[in-house]
């Protein structure tokens, strides 16, 4: 039998909705903390989605009550090898698959390759972004198609799709990891904030339909952090700079919280403030 990821991209949304009402019976309270949770990890190679996916693993091993296996995802499968064998050093499952968020079929791909093998998404962290920072004036039409692409269009896809997952589970928890730029702009971030502040509208328009449907939104909004995005920093900057595990903690503390609570934003920033360039 072919697996999903060899599949031809379907094209039919009827068809793959049908395909996902028949694995995805609404959860049992009784059972539904027992059951291996399965997390889906989008930009996962490098950065804050790197940390997020090794926390994961690490707080996995030590909740024993709630174990989850990990779909890693990124466009560069290379970063994603050493990861998940640094993940599954801690005894947890883990699976990759290469994915492009801007690419429609991909996202699709990502979906089906996921439940194909599971039959059920859990979690979804939604940290796959791109940014292109420069004066207004040098910024281009590619520009804006590159990150909108991705940062809004392809975060759109992917978290509608995996919320009608999640609302036939009925259950379930979407992280969006946007960016203080979701609602303050900075002089070299014109398009890159546009596209953060559309994911917050995102976020909170989805939290309208979630709040119904036992479905967690968490908007988790970091300040300058040290990662590939930034490029070459000087030393001075990366020592005042936060890092990756410092977003990746408290993201993991908001999926452990009971299913009665929901941590709804996050706002990290570095001790001394805002750093801009």
């Amino acid at each position: 039998m072919h697996k999903f990821s060899e599949l031809p991209f379907h094209k039919n949304k009827g068809m793959r909705i049908m395909h996902i009402e028949k694995q995805c019976p609404r959860d049992n309270p009784a059972t539904s903390l027992r059951m291996n949770k399965i997390i889906v990890i989008t930009g996962a190679g490098k950065g804050i989605g790197r940390a997020i996916a090794l926390e994961f693993a690490s707080r996995s091993k030590a909740q024993v009550s709630q174990p989850c296996t990990l779909v890693l995802s990124s466009r560069t499968p290379e970063d994603l090898e050493s990861l998940a064998e640094a993940c599954r050093k801690t005894g947890i499952a883990v699976e990759t698959c290469r994915a492009d968020i801007a690419n429609p079929d991909d996202v699709e791909r990502l979906i089906a390759f996921t439940m194909e093998r599971f039959g059920r998404i859990d979690c979804l962290v939604n940290n796959a972004g791109v940014g292109r920072f420069k004066p207004l004036s040098e910024l281009t039409l590619d520009d804006f198609d590159y990150m909108m692409s991705v940062n809004a269009r392809g975060t759109f896809h992917l978290s509608r799709d995996v919320y009608t997952i999640m609302e036939k589970q009925g259950s379930g928890h979407i992280f969006f990891i946007t960016s203080i730029a979701a609602e303050m702009a900075f002089t070299s971030s014109t398009v890159y904030s546009m596209s953060k502040f559309a994911q917050k509208g995102l976020v909170e328009a989805l939290r309208l339909y979630a709040r119904k449907s036992g479905i967690r939104i968490t908007n988790v909004m970091p300040g300058a952090a040290l990662t590939p995005m930034w490029g070459d920093v000087p030393s001075s900057m990366q020592e005042v700079m936060m890092r990756p595990e410092d977003i990746a903690t408290p993201v993991v503390d908001a999926w452990l919280q009971p299913a009665r609570t929901v941590v709804e934003e996050l706002v990290l920033r570095p001790t001394g403030g805002d750093i801009t360039t």
